[in-house]
């Protein structure tokens, strides 16, 4: 069975100028081939728009508010139906939560970024394994509620 992925969006996905980091289309296409569900969400809000203007919509499974602290309790008080088997973002809080990789920050658009190339490293370490030795990787420390 596969995880459900949680990308976070800002300074992980997108730069400080809304440009998308290199490879993420080709990292989620292979996730979902792998059996994947890839989900996006953000401490801002819902960001239909931005995944829209990146043509990502036929990739993401969904779109959330992430809770952006006490992170377990606010998956019911955002509605988040699902519990991230796998969690994305540049803000180690929520990755140590969740368990997933802390991503380096994209603040500028790069062209030469392979972050997105690291991260499938990890999930795949993961979906294998149950971990990674890689740099980025975090186990998670909370714990699923029941």
């Amino acid at each position: 069975m596969g995880l459900k992925i949680f990308f976070d969006v800002d300074y992980t996905l997108l730069s400080m100028d809304g440009s998308l980091r290199p490879r993420t289309r080709d990292t989620f296409e292979k996730l979902i081939e792998d059996g994947h569900q890839v989900y996006i969400w953000s401490g801002v809000g819902l960001r239909t728009d931005d995944v829209k203007r990146h043509d990502l919509q036929d990739l993401v499974s969904g779109i959330y508010k992430k809770p952006i602290y006490d992170f377990i309790n606010g998956l019911e008080l955002l509605k988040v139906p699902h519990w991230p088997d796998f969690v994305i973002d540049d803000y180690p809080e929520i990755v140590d939560t969740f368990g997933g990789v802390l991503a380096k920050p994209y603040f500028f658009r790069s062209a030469d970024d392979d972050e997105m190339d690291h991260i499938y490293n990890i999930i795949n370490d993961f979906a294998e394994t149950g971990g990674s030795e890689r740099v980025g990787y975090r186990a998670a420390r909370g714990k699923r509620p029941g």
